[in-house]
């Protein structure tokens, strides 16, 4: 019980300054690099893997990746970019902490009832696996946009 307080409290803050970096972003113009490498940070995350308590099935794996896929839908509707004069940016909106604070209170209702079936070493990789499923998707999906742009303002 201990460690899923721990980890909610963890995802909690998490996403805190997720939504301060992302207003504070917004000041200042995007690019390829900003978009990417995010993903790549968290992707050593996948280290985790290496000791036997965080393995989990290929079919875990899978689902929880096509979870974060789904969940990443809302974070890509909440992202668009805008051309101003030489610079495109990222637009704040003002639904994204919303979207963030939901995402987060349904990623910590779905620990409680896969928690309570699976150890808590394959929660913690399905669920590593669920939010880079989100991530890299949506950053996939921000990159489109960009260079989409990116390609009307050379015109």
């Amino acid at each position: 019980m201990f460690w899923l307080i721990a980890s909610t409290v963890v995802a909690a803050f998490m996403a805190a300054a997720m939504i301060v970096v992302r207003l504070k972003a917004a000041k200042k113009p995007a690019s390829v690099k900003k978009i990417i490498l995010p993903p790549l940070f968290m992707s050593t995350g996948a280290l985790m893997f290496a000791f036997p308590v965080f393995q989990i099935s290929w079919i875990q794996v899978l689902e929880a990746f096509l979870a974060g896929m789904i969940f990443s839908i809302f974070l890509i509707r909440s992202s668009k970019f805008e051309i101003r004069g030489n610079d495109i940016f990222l637009i704040p909106s003002k639904a994204f902490p919303i979207i963030l604070i939901a995402l987060l209170v349904a990623r910590i209702i779905i620990k409680l009832i896969i928690g309570s079936q699976i150890s808590f070493g394959e929660t913690s990789g399905m669920f590593f696996m669920l939010a880079f499923g989100m991530i890299f998707t949506w950053r996939i999906t921000m990159l489109y946009q960009f260079m989409q742009l990116k390609k009307l303002s050379y015109r």
